[in-house]
C-alpha cells in the first residue's frame, strides 16, 4: 500500500515512508501535481532559487510559479508571449532579479524584484553579437558578468557585461572539445568557472570567464558515471556537484573531476521514482529540489 499521496501544495515527510529505487539518496519530501490551478503544474521546465530558499518554477504553460521552502504557493504570473514555445531556464541573480530563458522568442527577461513586467534583453534572432538563438541558460559570475547559453543552429555561450553589452563568444555545434549540443545549463563556481550541462552530448564542460576549456567529462550510458542528457546542475560544497539526467531519469552525485559519488532515483511514479526530469537546485539545508518533470510534480531529496 503506498503510504504517501499526491496533494496540491502540501508537503510530505512521512516517517517510515521508505522511497523506492534510491541507491545514495534520502527521499523527504513531494508536492505538486497536475493542474492549471495555484500550485499545480504540467511538465514544469525550470528551476531557481534565491537567498531565502524560494523557488521560482516554469511549466509548460509559461507559469512562472513562487513557492516557499516548504513547496507553499506565494505568487505566479505568466510570461509575456508564449504562443510560439515556453521557457526552458531560470535563474537569480546578484541583485535578486529572476532571469528567465525565453527560449522561443530568443531573448532573456529580466524580472526585478517585487516585478512582473520584465526588460528584455536581447537583439532578436541571429548569430551576431547580443543576438540569440534557442536560449537555454544564464548564469552571472561574481564580477556581474552574464553568460547565456543558446542551443539549435548555433549552440555556442555568449559573455555580456553587467549592462548587458556583449564581450565575446564561444563554443559551435559538434562534439569536438569546446563545441555543444544543447548546452543547457550554466552554473558559475567560487573561480568564476563556468560549467556547462552538454546535454545531447552527454557531458560536462568547464570553462574560464575567457572562453578557455578547462574541462570536460562525461560518456553516454546509464552506468554510475556515465550520464544521458544532462539537463540540469547544482554545485556544492567539497568539490562536488549533482547532476539531473533527463534521459537516465535520475540524479547523479559526482566530484568536480567526475568521479561518481552515487546516484538517486529510478524511471516510475513512486515516491522517490522520477520520470523525465529537467532541473534541480540545491537548498541552504543542503536537501536537493528536483523537477520530477513527467510526473508533474516536485520532489526533494538529500544525497550525503
Amino acid at each position: 500500500m503506498r503510504c504517501c499521496h499526491l496533494l496540491t501544495l502540501t508537503f510530505l515527510l512521512l516517517p517510515g515512508c521508505a522511497p523506492q529505487g534510491s541507491d545514495t539518496g534520502r527521499w523527504e519530501a513531494t508536492w505538486g501535481r497536475l493542474g492549471l490551478s495555484d500550485g499545480r503544474f504540467e511538465k514544469p521546465r525550470a528551476i531557481a532559487i534565491d537567498r531565502q530558499d524560494r523557488l521560482y518554477v516554469v511549466d509548460m504553460t509559461a507559469r512562472i510559479q513562487v513557492f516557499s521552502p516548504a513547496g507553499e504557493f506565494l505568487d505566479g504570473w505568466q510570461t509575456p508571449e508564449h504562443e510560439t514555445g515556453r521557457p526552458t531556464g531560470l535563474a537569480i541573480d546578484r541583485d535578486g532579479n529572476l532571469l528567465v530563458a525565453d527560449t522561443h522568442y530568443y531573448q532573456v527577461l529580466v524580472y526585478a524584484p517585487g516585478s512582473k513586467q520584465p526588460k528584455i534583453v536581447g537583439n532578436g534572432k541571429g548569430r551576431r553579437p547580443g543576438e540569440f538563438g534557442l536560449v537555454t541558460g544564464i548564469a552571472q559570475d561574481s564580477q556581474g558578468n552574464y553568460y547565456v547559453s543558446e542551443y539549435g543552429e548555433y549552440d555556442r555561450v555568449q559573455k555580456f557585461t553587467p549592462d548587458w553589452r556583449f564581450v565575446r563568444q564561444w563554443g559551435g555545434h559538434g562534439s569536438e572539445p569546446g563545441q555543444f549540443i544543447r548546452p543547457q545549463k550554466l552554473a558559475i563556481d567560487e573561480h568564476d568557472h563556468l560549467w556547462v550541462t552538454d546535454a545531447c552530448n552527454h557531458r560536462i564542460q568547464v570553462f574560464d570567464g575567457e572562453g578557455n576549456l578547462l574541462d570536460y567529462w562525461g560518456t553516454e550510458g546509464s552506468a554510475p558515471g556515465e550520464l544521458y542528457y544532462p539537463y540540469d546542475l547544482a554545485l556544492a560544497p567539497g568539490n562536488t556537484l549533482y547532476v539531473c539526467e533527463y534521459g537516465n531519469h535520475r540524479v547523479q552525485k559526482f566530484t568536480r573531476d567526475g568521479h561518481s559519488l552515487g546516484c538517486w532515483g529510478t524511471v516510475g511514479r513512486g515516491e522517490g521514482q522520477l520520470s523525465s526530469p529537467w532541473g534541480l537546485v540545491r537548498n541552504s539545508r543542503g536537501q536537493l529540489v528536483v523537477l520530477d518533470s513527467g510526473n508533474h510534480r516536485v520532489q526533494v531529496v538529500r544525497m550525503e
